[in-house]
């Protein structure tokens, strides 16, 4: 099971994350590629911590929306989506290049991520978008309980998915991440978090916040690192699961 945590998001003199401290127990940084955060500087210094520690490259693009922090929904045209696709792993692989770097996936952040996975027809073009850069670029997304369908979607296109779930996050019984806006969407003991993590990795699963089992075969867990707290957690997750792939 791979580890993955979205890094790079600090722009200009603002900091945000603990890059430093999580990129070490990671196996996939999914990098801010200036549209939500991030700036040409501060994508160098990510990717040169990345590459310090063997750590694969994601494009990590997002709405054009840097006071939201890419969080606000925005209704784009096909054109838009795909364009504004390119344009953000084009400017991370540029940076990329004289570092002897690749991007190696994509992984759409904030309110696209969640827009393409609420419509199938956004879906489809963020998907048709990634093959036409590079057909041999991966598309990461939340898993659920349509991952099936999904993946016939991709395989359509003639692209791979990477299934993505989160260790610290309550999960309803369509296999959907539970609204932060609810009780208990978000776990913050740590053996909570570790023994989900184990379960995604050792059992394909977990159980609902009802009790249900869901199977949730995923590729990759979603981790943080914001702040010291969560970067202790990653560490139990990293020393539950054995070292870095």
């Amino acid at each position: 099971m791979l580890l993955n945590c979205d890094l790079g998001e600090s722009f200009g003199a603002w900091t945000m994350g603990l890059d430093q401290e999580v990129m070490p127990l990671i196996d996939m940084a999914n990098v801010a590629c200036g549209f939500h955060a991030s700036d040409p500087l501060i994508m160098h210094k990510t990717l040169t911590l990345a590459k310090q520690y063997g750590v694969k490259i994601g494009a990590h693009p997002a709405y054009p929306d840097l006071v939201g922090f890419g969080r606000r929904s925005m209704k784009c045209t096909k054109d838009e989506l795909s364009t504004m696709v390119w344009y953000q792993i084009g400017a991370l692989q540029g940076i990329c290049r004289p570092l002897g770097l690749n991007v190696s996936y994509v992984k759409p952040h904030g309110a696209m991520n969640n827009d393409m996975m609420a419509n199938n027809d956004q879906l489809r073009i963020i998907m048709a978008a990634v093959h036409a850069y590079d057909p041999n670029l991966p598309l990461m997304i939340p898993i659920s309980n349509d991952y099936a369908e999904h993946q016939a979607m991709a395989a359509e296109i003639g692209l791979r998915l990477i299934l993505e779930a989160f260790a610290d996050r309550a999960y309803d019984d369509t296999g959907r991440l539970v609204s932060r806006a609810k009780p208990g969407a978000v776990h913050h003991d740590a053996s909570i978090i570790v023994a989900q993590a184990k379960s995604f990795a050792h059992k394909g699963g977990i159980t609902s916040i009802t009790g249900q089992w869901l199977d949730l075969p995923a590729d990759s867990l979603c981790v943080h690192g914001d702040n010291a707290e969560s970067v202790a957690a990653v560490a139990r997750i990293r020393e539950a699961l054995g070292d870095k792939g």
